[in-house]
């Protein structure tokens, strides 16, 4: 964990170094950083289906944590109520993303996204501070989950693409630095390194308090998402339930609005559509829609997290912006720089070929037991 934060720190600064590498021109688009150092075409298919998959995937666990969280809230609050599927909270969860969706621009979420950085640092707080109080549970083990070699294997391929996960502001981080106002004697890329910094010291807080005192007090039992293995006090819990809820409300449409912005601008450019109202309605709630059809029907949490953690993330994370320093600025070779790059490159690669490997083989153990639309 501690080393990807340190690599994905890295090949975040370097993003933003890049952002502004020509004179006079902005990059504010990861595929518009991709053209110039592949080329035009090259570019777009290097960096749109990687960065498409990171957004929708992304999307698609927003919804089923979003859902999840609601669940757990209604249970705490309500024992004795009958019982709800998990179906309709993710469906009362996209209800509010079918109204956000509409709002404009960037600059539009900036205080529902404000919102959600200061719910994530609370709820992450609560869940390792009532795991703290709760102390270690008596019986508990700290061993593999699995009994067999091979299912250990798999279980530590399947864990590297949940650290991958945690670390996904790259795919966004060019579209958030040009709403920064930039000129050549203040620079963007000074006062975006210093948000990446706090951001940064933001998520050590939240990530690794909560993955060694929840390891400590659970060991192997604890739960994908910590607060469902907590019961108590049930006011305290649901309320950093509560705090999940809105912290995916607006990370949401933090991952949504590059999509919007890139399927309209498919149509409008490529299928020549007009810019209309009705346009806009149609592909953001179609998309909305879709994201909610395919959390409900695949609520994987554990499994989809790895998946899309090292098949998507690692790339556009750990690798892409290395390629692209290597390729734009040439650092001399076998300098500190090109070492640096190769390396951040080799970890990259592993995590995409290994996580996939074993978080399938978790979706499909799932997937036997799991009753579908439940």
């Amino acid at each position: 964990m501690v080393l990807s934060w340190i690599i994905t720190l890295y090949t975040l600064w370097q993003m933003v170094e890049m952002h502004e590498i020509v004179p006079g021109k902005r990059f504010d688009r990861y595929h518009e950083l991709g053209q110039h150092a592949f080329g035009e075409k090259l570019g777009l298919w290097v960096v749109v289906p990687q960065q498409l998959m990171v957004e929708i995937g992304v999307n698609i666990v927003y919804m089923i944590t979003g859902g999840n969280s609601l669940k757990k809230i209604h249970d705490i609050s309500c024992p004795g109520c009958k019982s709800i599927k998990t179906t309709y909270f993710i469906m009362i969860f996209a209800s509010v993303q079918f109204v956000l969706s509409h709002l404009p621009s960037f600059n539009s979420i900036t205080g529902v996204s404000f919102a959600a950085a200061a719910m994530s640092l609370s709820y992450s707080t609560i869940a390792w501070v009532a795991s703290a109080n709760k102390g270690v549970q008596p019986d508990v083990q700290y061993g593999p989950r699995a009994s067999t070699t091979t299912g250990s294997v798999f279980n530590f391929f399947s864990a590297l693409g949940d650290v991958a996960f945690a670390y996904a502001g790259h795919n966004v981080v060019l579209e958030i630095q040009a709403t920064i106002p930039s000129t050549p004697e203040k620079p963007s890329k000074k006062p975006m390194w210093k948000g990446v910094i706090v951001a940064y010291i933001v998520v050590a807080l939240c990530y690794f308090p909560v993955s060694m005192v929840g390891y400590r007090v659970f060991g192997k039992d604890v739960e994908d998402n910590i607060l469902m293995s907590l019961e108590k006090p049930k006011w305290l819990i649901a309320t950093a339930n509560m705090f999940v809820v809105i912290h995916v409300i607006g990370s949401y449409q933090i991952f949504a609005m590059p999509v919007f912005d890139m399927i309209e601008s498919f149509f409008i450019m490529k299928m020549n559509f007009k810019p209309t109202k009705f346009l806009r309605f149609l592909i953001r709630n179609g998309y909305v829609a879709l994201t909610m059809f395919l959390a409900i029907t695949f609520p994987f949490f554990g499994g989809l997290l790895s998946f899309f953690g090292g098949f998507a993330f690692a790339p556009t994370t750990y690798y892409l912006p290395c390629i692209m320093w290597l390729a734009i600025c040439k650092p001399k070779r076998f300098s500190f720089s090109w070492f640096t790059n190769w390396f951040c490159i080799i970890v990259g690669v592993t995590l995409m070929i290994l996580a996939p490997i074993g978080a399938l083989r978790q979706i499909i153990l799932q997937a036997k037991e799991y009753k579908f639309y439940s």
